[in-house]
């Protein structure tokens, strides 16, 4: 083994020469895969699924991270409960990852059964003596935001989930989140390590040349852009851009919907989160070939079609709601090469496909992008394996959130300990 695998880590880390990218290394070794997998996926809020994949009492979904699997299912009390899926025997495994619709949770194996609640309520042969009260399914943390279904692995999580909590709550409010079902959902496996993933998505300076289904609801201002570089044709531009912001902003606080961007990035927050609401070019209504409307009736009580598009990004998802729909993603890394992006389109309740939506119409913007973000990922990946691989400068207008992020990565493993 060479001397530059046998670094560690953070000797890795701290080799980067600031506002460049990180070493080609922590891409592909197993022991930082298994460092990031311990540190962001089991020590950190991160999201697992939205409440439309569990809608009835007994509805349950099983997502598995790493050696860890977690099952989510609605009780009886409509209540969101997640727990630990390892029976309180010898640790088989209740339910494979995916969905199902159970009464109640019983192990395979020795068939002993769990209510809902998770207290064990069933056992065969254990004699007089035994306390079913002490064999309950073991909770994993779990807080509902709008529609989405955070967990935390870790005894005690990190505290500041309560900002994003109180930042994201109202501005999802008036999209009744949880009157949604999913209308569509989607997996890739993309070729590279999950962090390269979250890196692509941070930033929009491949967006104009990557993603021509994804522009065409986006103005181009917002990938960012270098003044310096601009001619006297494109700074008009930009004025226009910052009027159009400046209009539709005063309309929205107007209806009282919030607006202005909240980022909670730094090196001192665990739970780093970022929201805005972007105004959406053409007609302005969503993210759609036509800019139009995918879906005819519209999320909550709002008769507007115009509401823009409010993001969120976390460190393993990213988030799109405008008035007809949602579009959310989330990640699970599988093996330093390998990650699991797990896409959910949700519709109102009671709208009725074929009549109120068209699948292909909802969809075909964020299936091209994600098949096209695959690709560029895998591509990434393999040149920084490359021995002629030295990580070069991000560009302080289009990628500066990519440089945080890396920033943020190091930041938390140190307050780990690495």
């Amino acid at each position: 083994m060479s001397e530059v695998q046998l670094k560690t880590l953070g000797e890795l880390i701290r080799s980067r020469e600031e506002g460049c990218g990180l070493p080609g290394e922590v891409f592909i070794r197993q022991d930082v895969f298994e460092t990031d997998v311990d540190v962001f996926f089991q020590k950190h809020w991160i999201l697992v699924g939205v409440t439309a994949d569990i809608p009835e009492p007994g509805d349950v979904s099983v997502v598995d991270i790493g050696k860890a699997s977690v099952i989510l299912v609605r009780d009886d009390d409509e209540g969101i409960r997640a727990f630990r899926n390892v029976c309180r025997h010898r640790g088989a495994r209740l339910k494979e990852a995916g969905k199902s619709t159970v009464g109640k949770l019983v192990c395979p194996y020795h068939q002993w059964t769990y209510d809902l609640d998770g207290s064990l309520c069933h056992t065969k042969h254990m004699g007089k003596h035994f306390d079913a009260t002490c064999r309950s399914l073991l909770p994993v943390h779990v807080k509902v935001v709008g529609t989405h279904v955070f967990i935390c692995l870790a005894d005690a999580p990190p505290a500041d989930i309560a900002t994003l909590e109180a930042t994201m709550t109202p501005r999802f409010a008036s999209y009744d989140l949880r009157n949604t079902k999913i209308a569509h959902e989607a997996e890739i496996i993309e070729n590279g390590n999950w962090k390269l993933v979250m890196e692509n998505n941070r930033e929009c300076y491949h967006c104009e040349a990557g993603h021509p289904e994804l522009t065409v609801s986006f103005l181009p201002e917002d990938f960012g852009f270098s003044t310096d570089e601009m001619t006297e044709e494109s700074l008009r531009a930009l004025d226009d851009y910052h009027k159009r912001n400046a209009a539709s902003q005063a309309g929205w606080e107007q209806d009282g919907l919030l607006c202005s961007p909240v980022e909670e990035l730094g090196a001192d927050v665990a739970t780093q989160f970022r929201t805005q609401r972007l105004v959406i070019a053409g007609c302005g209504e969503s993210q759609t070939m036509d800019t139009k409307v995918a879906c005819q009736k519209l999320l909550g009580d709002s008769s507007r079609r115009d509401l823009g598009d409010t993001h969120m990004w976390t460190h393993n998802s990213w988030t799109h709601v405008m008035s007809d729909h949602a579009m959310i993603s989330y990640i699970i890394p599988l093996s330093p090469e390998k990650t699991l992006v797990r896409t959910k389109w949700l519709v109102h309740a009671d709208a009725v496909e074929g009549v109120d939506y068209d699948v292909e119409k909802l969809t075909e913007v964020w299936v091209a992008t994600n098949a096209q973000d695959a690709s560029l990922v895998a591509i990434n990946h393999r040149g920084a394996q490359d021995p002629g691989y030295i990580p070069g400068p991000y560009s302080p207008f289009t990628e500066a959130y990519v440089d945080q992020f890396v920033g943020w990565y190091a930041s938390r493993l140190k307050a780990h300990g690495i």
